[in-house]
């Protein structure tokens, strides 16, 4: 088997790890947490039907998708760090670089620069491509769990401050969706799931 063929279909096995790295997000339908094979799938989903409301000039739709598939790759090694966990954010970006290194040099050179600088881009959150990636990213578990009674805010004591600040992105990046965002903090600050400041 030619090499680069066999280099891809490598990666494209060890990828599959992804269905393994579980969330503290649930499933909608609550059966059990998802895994980040799940979450990029939704990710890329909700990038495209909610482009409509997109609040960013420039933004490649076609870009962010690719970006939402190559988002969580790194977390196959890294593992899936909570988005309010303080201590895990201290060795996030060394475990993720790592990860990276050892991950994106399965493929060859061509695919692994462009999966990486995709994935940089993404981690930096400066392009509008990105921005709206980041926005989109953030939403997904937001939806989930403002759909499941703020199961994992109400499991890890999240404050009402710490899911605006996390959230402020989206303002800018898909305005429209702002209400739908400050209503679900409101019902679920109400229903004690989130905790007021």
């Amino acid at each position: 088997m030619e090499s680069k063929l066999k280099m891809q279909l490598d990666f494209l096995a060890e990828v599959d790890k992804m269905k393994s790295v579980y969330r503290q997000t649930l499933l909608i339908d609550k059966s059990r947490q998802e895994n980040d094979a799940e979450h990029s799938w939704h990710f890329a989903f909700m990038a495209m039907v909610l482009f409509e409301y997109c609040g960013i000039e420039g933004v490649d739709i076609n870009r962010v998708i690719r970006m939402a598939l190559v988002h969580d790759l790194v977390e196959i090694y890294a593992g899936d760090t909570f988005a309010y966990d303080t201590t895990g954010y201290e060795s996030k970006e060394a475990r993720e670089k790592e990860s990276a290194d050892r991950l994106f040099a399965m493929l060859p050179f061509e695919q692994a620069h462009e999966y990486r600088s995709l994935w940089e881009e993404f981690d930096e959150a400066k392009t509008p491509d990105a921005i709206y990636a980041s926005a989109v990213d953030r939403l997904q578990p937001f939806l989930n769990n403002a759909r499941t009674q703020g199961h994992s805010w109400a499991k890890h004591k999240v404050s009402a401050s710490e899911i605006y600040k996390r959230m402020d992105i989206v303002q800018s990046a898909l305005p429209d969706l702002w209400e739908f965002v400050e209503q679900a903090i409101t019902d679920n600050i109400g229903t004690g799931a989130i905790q007021p400041d």
